[in-house]
């Protein structure tokens, strides 16, 4: 694929925009071996943004708050998706999978039955910044072989409508581009917009997936609800409710993420997430014995 946009295209049609649900802001933490990030989309909320469990969003300049990184640590049960706005890391996994994520590229892992990998910086000063993305998998796949292919940023797919809304298309269709991975099951869209202040943009979106839209630059609005910047906004699902429709008051930078829900329990202990306790269970229990990437 290629990183060169095409021509200009029309902005799609929404004849009843989504309304927001609430805003709500990341609580500060550290992850890994003390990497400073936002948790944006938490526990409590993932049967609400269900197929989603977990959005991160880290960014510094500074090399102490990121530069341990994330060493061997497993998963199972769910797919990860790391992107980059800059900076640059290396991962390894059990399996003797490697690569090195730049600026404006995408890791997508499925954890499956079981993976151990580690995250580790490549650099020692500058920009560190980017977002992790957690994206449940249904019953029938969470034993799945793991799987997972590094897109550098000239691989993903983009186009700039005719307003000038430069888009990457990490997952999912937009305006006719089909983006970089597609999920039959939780159909996941993962748009990242860059708007130029008095832009808008459109997205049609199924009537029963989950949406929200993080605001990483700028301030946008959505209807009358204005969203100003490191805030994400819930939107409200409703069926006679076509997309959404973002309008940028300023140069903004979002990521509109939406998908399908999976409408299944949810069992999550750390780096696990299954559909009961006794799973849960046997994960640990593989872990410590050292099954679960075998």
């Amino acid at each position: 694929m290629s990183t060169t946009l095409k021509p200009r295209i029309p902005s799609a049609t929404v004849q009843r925009e989504r309304t927001v649900e609430r805003l709500v802001t990341g609580h500060p933490t550290s992850d890994g071996a003390g990497v400073k990030l936002t948790r944006v989309l938490t526990q409590p909320l993932q049967r609400r943004l269900d197929p989603f469990l977990m959005l991160d969003a880290f960014g510094s300049d500074q090399a102490d708050d990121y530069i341990a990184g994330f060493p061997d640590h497993p998963h199972r049960g769910f797919e990860t998706v790391t992107y980059m706005i800059a900076g640059r890391m290396l991962h390894r996994d059990s399996a003797g999978h490697e690569g090195l994520l730049e600026n404006g590229g995408v890791q997508w892992m499925t954890a499956g039955r079981g993976v151990i990998h580690s995250e580790i910086p490549q650099q020692e000063e500058g920009v560190m910044e980017g977002f992790q993305l957690w994206l449940n998998l249904p019953a029938q796949d969470k034993m799945s072989a793991p799987w997972y292919r590094d897109f550098a940023a000239g691989e993903l797919p983009r186009f700039t409508t005719s307003a000038g809304v430069e888009a990457t298309v990490i997952a999912g269709e937009s305006h006719g581009v089909t983006g970089a991975v597609t999920r039959t099951v939780t159909a996941p869209l993962y748009l990242d917009l860059h708007l130029p202040a008095g832009s808008s943009f459109a997205q049609p979106l199924a009537a029963d997936h989950n949406v929200f839209v993080y605001v990483y630059r700028g301030r946008v609005k959505l209807g009358e609800v204005a969203v100003p910047v490191r805030n994400m906004a819930i939107l409200a699902n409703a069926a006679d409710r076509d997309g959404v429709r973002i309008e940028a008051t300023e140069d903004a930078r979002v990521l509109l993420i939406a998908g399908r829900p999976l409408g299944e329990p949810i069992a999550q202990y750390g780096p696990f997430v299954m559909n009961s306790e006794q799973e849960i269970y046997q994960a640990v229990a593989d872990y410590r014995a050292g099954r679960l990437a075998a």
